[in-house]
């Protein structure tokens, strides 16, 4: 026999008919629903991306970050990158939170090992640390060649002057487009010394660039800055901008990456 729903059915009574019908109507409506919805959200990424291309991405750079070297242990040798986003998500046995872009190999090794390390970095820190750990990879250099490092609790901790360091243990990943948040539980602190160096300060002292795998990064056609007198080099590996009277010194070194004259191009 057949089923009392079915539409086929030639046994099919004009109440059920009402019923399916109804429900038929019903399905038809929020089908269109969920085609609008897609298409309207379309429409509205679209007009987004259409808006940011005539924003002024620089105010970005009021936003808060620290700067923070995170390292982990690639089997016998130490892996690291420079992030600027950490925040603390709970107080009682604390959860932070560290965003790294995908692309880098840092994210890889914590994803095997799940310990990992984060050194923050502070006024009196050496900004050769950053050009090393934030413009090179770790699948092809020894970041910690130069400055050497110490394993505690099975994470590195690359030597020098940083105002605190953390052990910590990922638990989760989530995933946001091209970054992914690490939510991690924390092992151990180590204290250190010194003012915690700020984005701005990096940004507006310092003078130095986002790397492209940084969430604050900007392109540079999308920087808008103001005309200067002086002459301006800057640095094919971490962009760094030297500003100076005449021509850039044959002898001069990059304050951020180490990298010699040969790599400064006037702009």
């Amino acid at each position: 026999m057949a089923h009392p729903l079915d539409p086929c059915s030639r046994y099919l009574s004009a109440g059920y008919l009402g019923v399916y019908q109804a429900y038929a109507a019903n399905k038809y409506i929020i089908a269109l629903s969920e085609q609008y919805t897609i298409i309207t959200r379309i429409i509205f990424y679209r007009l987004i991306f259409l808006k940011v291309i005539n924003m002024d991405l620089t105010v970005l750079f009021k936003l808060t970050y620290g700067m923070y070297i995170v390292g982990a242990m690639d089997e016998a040798r130490p892996a690291g990158c420079v992030i600027n986003t950490c925040f603390q998500v709970t107080s009682s046995n604390p959860l932070l939170t560290v965003s790294l872009n995908k692309n880098n190999f840092t994210l890889d090794v914590i994803k095997k090992t799940r310990r990992f390390s984060l050194s923050i970095l502070s006024e009196d820190s050496d900004p050769a640390l950053i050009g090393k750990f934030g413009f090179f990879s770790s699948r092809d250099t020894d970041k910690y060649a130069g400055f050497g490092y110490d394993v505690v609790e099975g994470a590195p901790l690359v030597k020098g002057d940083f105002a605190g360091r953390l052990i910590l243990e990922a638990e989760q990943f989530v995933d946001c487009e091209t970054h992914v948040l690490v939510i991690a539980r924390l092992v151990d602190t180590i204290p250190g010394k010194g003012t915690p160096m700020t984005y701005s300060y990096y940004h507006n002292v310092i003078k130095g660039k986002a790397p492209k795998n940084a969430p604050t990064y900007v392109a540079p056609e999308s920087v808008r800055e103001t005309a200067t007198p002086k002459r301006r080099y800057e640095c094919d590996i971490c962009l760094y901008v030297a500003e100076v009277d005449g021509e850039l010194p044959d002898d001069y070194i990059c304050p951020v990456c180490g990298a010699d004259r040969s790599h400064f191009k006037e702009i």
